[in-house]
């Protein structure tokens, strides 16, 4: 059982993600409804998503430096404020740019709140049942498809559009209440300075790669410029950055030296590829069920339901296993289930039995789970509590750019060939290779040590050697 005080701590924190995971998954069903009510076009609206995606990015590589500079529970509560703001800004837009003007406000609180919450309940645990903790960490990742396109779809179909960001606004008030009530303090660390030059190289590189696949969809696919400029900058960018960084050790806006343990290693390359393969495929679903079968938005939103349940019947057993047998032999499994799971797709056309096609999105929920509650926990085995933010970081800037990247590639897959079964091909591919590489996963583990109360007043300082906790755990 996960400690009362770690449950207590990640069902606050939970309350307020809830905000930033419907919108995500609401705002992204609505974005043809917005062209026909902001009378503008589709390049315009798809701002709305990109201008988001960017200042999410830009963002949460800024996370472990304030998390140190003004505490955990008030750098929450600040970001929780800034998300509110933007989501009832953005029920006040009048026309296309106010209201991408305002999604970036709102990306600016979910960036931070993104990395805050997995770092904030890793740092309650002690480095103890990692695996359970994050099956609690990861429910708002469950809930959010189970119910966005659900509540996303009647919305649209019987209000405003306004009431999508109104959605937000319960979710962040009682999450910033709750906060302040129940979040343990954590003073701010002193003297911690901001690493400007690496910032100055984070910030563009995470720019120009999220903005050049947020462009592959566009005629010309990999071809075009809006690409291949972005993407190359934004890779010298990244370069020059961890060079750096791994030169300036825990002074460093993000400690890339972490890279160099093998359960973060391994974990965040393995979250790249469940990104890909979790949004590539969360990208073809919805299109096959419209415009292959003739499905509303609201219905092709209840038809995704089953997966979500899927990843909500896994969750308690996978942290469970994670914590007895280790993260190998479970993402493995996880990922084979995902494979199995999607090939039905890349068989069905528009007669396929509907009955046949939800049972594989269920099992396809129960692999995804499967995967990335062990892959996520992985991470943070053997680490004290100053490398948690970093680690936080590191992972889910993985897990972002695979997210992209996975539905760039199956965007261009699908517009090239207009053929859902070559896409799903695709997406079948993605996790064969990663069945591949999550044998890199640590294996079965070993007694971890909690992480001393002594380690607890300095947040984010620089790393150090960890004698204590013992280098990871795992073997």
């Amino acid at each position: 059982m996960v400690d009362r005080s770690v449950l207590r701590t990640a069902i606050v924190l939970i309350v307020g993600a809830l905000a930033v995971v419907f919108d995500t998954t609401i705002t992204s069903i609505a974005l043809p409804t917005l062209v026909d009510e902001l009378h503008s076009s589709v390049p315009t609206i798809q701002w709305v998503s990109t201008g988001y995606l960017l200042s999410l990015g830009v963002v949460i590589p800024l996370v472990a430096w304030a998390q140190a500079r003004v505490g955990g529970k008030r750098l929450w509560m600040i970001a929780l404020a800034i998300f509110l703001a933007g989501s009832v800004l953005c029920s006040l837009a009048w026309d296309a740019p106010s209201l991408i003007a305002f999604r970036v406000v709102q990306g600016i609180g979910g960036g931070i709140m993104l990395p805050l919450l997995s770092t904030l309940i890793m740092q309650a645990a002690r480095g103890r049942d990692l695996g359970r903790t994050m099956a609690v960490i990861s429910l708002p990742t469950v809930l959010g498809p189970i119910l966005g396109p659900v509540v996303g779809g009647a919305i649209l179909h019987s209000l405003d559009w306004r009431w999508l960001f109104w959605v937000n606004v319960p979710f962040c008030v009682a999450g910033i209440v709750l906060a302040a009530r129940m979040l343990p303090a954590d003073p701010p660390a002193e003297r911690v300075r901001l690493d400007l030059p690496g910032l100055a190289l984070i910030a563009p590189g995470m720019v120009g790669f999220l903005y050049g696949l947020s462009n592959v969809g566009h005629p010309g696919g990999f071809g075009r410029a809006d690409v291949l400029v972005p993407l190359i900058a934004g890779l010298a960018c990244t370069g020059l950055f961890a060079w750096r960084s791994a030169r300036a050790g825990g002074s460093a806006l993000v400690d890339v030296r972490l890279l160099r343990l093998r359960p973060v290693a391994s974990s965040s390359v393995t979250l790249f590829l469940s990104g890909a393969s979790l949004y590539g495929a969360m990208l073809l679903l919805p299109l096959y069920f419209q415009e292959v079968r003739g499905a509303s938005v609201f219905t092709a939103g209840l038809m995704l339901v089953p997966q979500g349940v899927g990843s909500l019947l896994s969750r308690g057993l996978t942290g469970r296993l994670m914590d007895s047998i280790g993260p190998r032999v479970l993402v493995v499994a996880g990922f084979i289930l995902v494979a199995v799971a999607t090939v039905p797709f890349a068989l069905a056309d528009a007669h396929t039995n509907l009955v046949w096609l939800l049972a594989a999105t269920l099992v396809r929920g129960f692999g995804l789970s499967v995967v990335v509650v062990p892959v996520m926990a992985v991470a943070f085995v053997g680490l004290e509590r100053t490398e948690v933010p970093h680690a936080s970081i590191i992972t889910r800037i993985a897990q972002q750019i695979g997210g992209s990247f996975g539905t760039a590639v199956l965007a261009v897959i699908l517009a090239v060939t207009h053929s859902f079964d070559q896409a799903f091909w695709w997406a079948v591919g993605f996790t064969a290779l990663a069945v591949a590489l999550a044998f890199w996963l640590p294996g079965r583990p070993a007694a971890t040590p909690a992480m001393p109360d002594s380690e607890a007043p300095t947040p984010a300082a620089p790393v150090t050697a960890a004698p204590a906790l013992g280098r990871p755990s795992l073997r």
